[in-house]
Order: C-alpha cells, then sequence, then structure tokens
C-alpha cells in the first residue's frame, strides 16, 4: 500500500456545500489522497454555532468556532462561509500565511478579487474558486488553462439557476411571474428573500468574475450592467415563443472596440430574447450553461448544475485535488493574469438589436411616424408585425399593436429610441421592450 504524506485542510462553513465536502472528503480520503498524492487530512470546521443542525453527520470533533487557530495549522483552506466579512478577513489571513485557498464565494472574488489574488502572489500561494461560478460545471479551469492561448471574443450564461427556473415554468407552463417565483421558493429554488436572484445581483458577480478572467483584465463588479426579471411578463414571454425566441436571463461578458479603434470589454446581466436554434434556448429548469466563442477554438457549451450542495462540492473537492497535487510538486502559485488592463465599457457602448412592442393609435402615418422616430437615432427597422387594430368605443379612439425589430445599433441609441417614443403622441403604450442575442 502507497503511503503518502498528508495535507491539512481547515473547512470554513458547514451548510448545504460545506457539509458534503466534509462528507465526500472523510468518505473517499483514500481515493481523493490517490489522485492528489497526498492525504488529505481533515484538521477542522469553522462554524459560528456548533449546535446548529447539519444536512451531514459528521464527527464533532472537527467542529471548533475558533477559525483563526484553524486557519494557522492548515496548509489548504476552504472557505465556504459565503457573504463579505468574516470571509474576507479570513481569506486573507489564510493566503498571508501561506496556505492555498479553495472558496465557492462569489461575492468576495466580484468585490475584493484584485486584493486577494496579489495577496496570493505576494507570498507565493495559490486561489482556487471554481465552485464560484455556475456550480459544479467546469468553466473557471478551462477559461484560466484550456483556452489561455486562445483569444476569447464573447461568453454568455445562464449563470443563475433560480431565474433560469422561473424563465422555463413561464415559457414551458405559462406561468406567471409570481406563480413561478411562488413555485421556486417551495422548491427550495428561491430564498425567502429572492432579491439576489431575480434582480440579477448574483449573476452580476457572476459576470465581473468570468469578463476578468476571460479577458485578462480587471473587471470590478460596479461596472457590471444589471436588469432583473421581476418585469418581464408572461405576455412577453408568450410573444417570444410565437416570434421563434425564448427568454432567458444572461450574463454576457465581451471584448469590444469602440468607434475611435480603442479595445476594451463589456460585462452585463439582463434578459434577453435568444433564437429557439441557439443552444442557450434549451436550458431548463435550474440548470446552468456557459456558451463561449472563442476565435480558435470556435463556440463551446459547458452545461450542467449551477447549484446544489453535493453537486456543487464536486467542484470544490476538484479545486482541493489540485491544490494538494501542488503542494507535493512544490513552487509558487500561479498568478492571475490582469495585464491586459482593457477598459470596461459602459452599456451604451454595446451594440445590440431591440424588440419594441408599442401600442399605437390606428390612424394613418402612425407607423411612418414610428419609423421616423428610429431613424433620427440612426436605428434601422428589420421587421415590423402589426396586430389587428382594436375598435373604438366609449370615446377612446382604436388601437393595434405593432411590434418592430431593429438592426444592430448602439445600445445608447437604442435606449434614446425608446425615450423618443414614448413622448410620440400616435403611442399610446410601450409594452416591452428586450434585447435580442444570438441571433
Amino acid at each position: 500500500m502507497i503511503e503518502y504524506r498528508n495535507v491539512r485542510v481547515a473547512l470554513l462553513g458547514a451548510g448545504s456545500v460545506g457539509s458534503q465536502v466534509a462528507r465526500l472528503l472523510l468518505e473517499h480520503g483514500d481515493e481523493l489522497a490517490s489522485r492528489a498524492g497526498a492525504g488529505l487530512e481533515l484538521v477542522g470546521i469553522a462554524v459560528r454555532d456548533l449546535d446548529a443542525p447539519r444536512d451531514v453527520d459528521l464527527p464533532k470533533e472537527l467542529f471548533t468556532t475558533d477559525a483563526q487557530s484553524l486557519i494557522l495549522g492548515a496548509d489548504i483552506v476552504v472557505e465556504l462561509i459565503g457573504g463579505i466579512e468574516p470571509a474576507r478577513t479570513l481569506v486573507l489571513q489564510a493566503l498571508q500565511s501561506g496556505a492555498d485557498v479553495v472558496t465557492g464565494n462569489k461575492a468576495l472574488l466580484a468585490t475584493h478579487g484584485p486584493e486577494l489574488f496579489a495577496a496570493a502572489e505576494q507570498v507565493g500561494a495559490q486561489l482556487y474558486y471554481e465552485a464560484a461560478v455556475a456550480g459544479a460545471i467546469p468553466i473557471i479551469r478551462p477559461l484560466h488553462d484550456s483556452l489561455a492561448g486562445d483569444r476569447i471574443e464573447r461568453i454568455m450564461g445562464i449563470v443563475n439557476g433560480t431565474t433560469n427556473f422561473i424563465l422555463d415554468l413561464m415559457d414551458r407552463e405559462g406561468s406567471t411571474f409570481e406563480a413561478a417565483l411562488a413555485t421556486a421558493t417551495e422548491l427550495g429554488y428561491a430564498e425567502a428573500d429572492p432579491t439576489a436572484d431575480v434582480e440579477g445581483y448574483d449573476a452580476a458577480q457572476k459576470a465581473a468574475i468570468l469578463a476578468s478572467l476571460a479577458f485578462h483584465t480587471s473587471v470590478p463588479l460596479a461596472a457590471v450592467h444589471r436588469e432583473g426579471i421581476t418585469s418581464v411578463t408572461i405576455e412577453q414571454v408568450r410573444a417570444a415563443r410565437k416570434a421563434g425566441y425564448v427568454v432567458k436571463i444572461l450574463a454576457t461578458a465581451e471584448r469590444l472596440t469602440d468607434e475611435d479603434g480603442v479595445e476594451g470589454v463589456s460585462a452585463r446581466v439582463y434578459p434577453a430574447l435568444v433564437p429557439e436554434s441557439h443552444p442557450l434556448a434549451s436550458v431548463h429548469g435550474a440548470k446552468n450553461a456557459v456558451f463561449v466563442e472563442a476565435e480558435a477554438a470556435g463556440d463551446l457549451m459547458f452545461y450542467g448544475a449551477g447549484a446544489g450542495g453535493v453537486e456543487t462540492a464536486s467542484a470544490v473537492l476538484g479545486d482541493l485535488v489540485s491544490a494538494a497535487r501542488r503542494h507535493v510538486i512544490g513552487g509558487p502559485g500561479i498568478a492571475e493574469s490582469t495585464q491586459s488592463a482593457l477598459p470596461v465599457f459602459p452599456i451604451g457602448t454595446v451594440r445590440t438589436r431591440y424588440q419594441i412592442t408599442l401600442h399605437v393609435a390606428d390612424a394613418p402615418g402612425v407607423l411612418s411616424t414610428v419609423a421616423g422616430v428610429l431613424a433620427a437615432h440612426g436605428v434601422s427597422v428589420e421587421t415590423v408585425e402589426q396586430s389587428a387594430a382594436t375598435e373604438p368605443g366609449d370615446g377612446t379612439a382604436g388601437t393595434a399593436t405593432l411590434v418592430i425589430g431593429t438592426h444592430l445599433a448602439r445600445e445608447s441609441d437604442l435606449a434614446a429610441t425608446v425615450v423618443a417614443l414614448r413622448n410620440e403622441d400616435v403611442v399610446v403604450e410601450i409594452t416591452s421592450v428586450l434585447r435580442v442575442v444570438g441571433a
């Protein structure tokens, strides 16, 4: 039997993911040791409350409330507390002590990533974070290693399972947003306070991480344009399906060149119309998917479980094995590549397409008036669909519905067009504005 040297592992947090990491580490220690070339010794689990109920029955002697002492006795620290503090302080302490850190903390990385990577580089430690984006799906390592020699042009991801579940339920079963959210909450996909998910905060954090990694530049969370799904209606979802689209909320990171020839990046989150033929349109339920467009490799799709305790634990353990191997081999950690230092462009510089649905007066010349507003803002019309007019009654004029699809145009020009349309007398109401992607 092969004898391995032991690598001491400290675990911070024993929630749904942390408890599964501990269980798998204890149950499959011998198998993991053969892969890592070192024994993975779980020396302790730091928690706030020793008596809190756990999802998994773990040895009580492993638990402690003294996280700092536990860190100082570890070679690798696994941080699964979540949030900013005390996670930031503990991760910095671990890195400064020379320990490698494995984390799944997207909020921490999106907010303090540059600080943490700098601390790791200073002492030759390594920060691993596969579990921070898209749960069990391997996307960080492919971007960091496998595609390091390629040029990433764009990433579009369904990176929040809760919102994908809600939109999918609206599309496939005709549920309203409110009913779909209630179902998601009942099934445990949505938290009691779903704000972070439905308003796009969670996806924005992941977009910042993906953009920073893919384009080798620092993309702060504040630079990520964010829109949620609370305003998406069942009427929009039905109209989208009728027109051959599916409504998805996407985290997009894209390489752009502005009108002055300056290259930069954009990171944004918003609901959009995805053609039924696009691979992202077929991502159902609470699943996640990341679609990568690379210059040499072409189009790549990564799909799987984006959340869940045992699923996310898989990504954590993969990083843990890599960290253990590094300890066996020796040498400093590999620093994050942010040398490109590309500017982060505001949303207004993005070129996209809009689908605008309007209720307009049923009168001669309305279509030419609407087309004139678009032309005045440099936006050209690609498609127009007009529904049957309603009959006038009770002193009100009849109305018709126009669905206008635009050609590619700058976001700032498209947004200004929508504002101008609202101010036109012939426009009774703008009922829907959605971007069109992947077409």
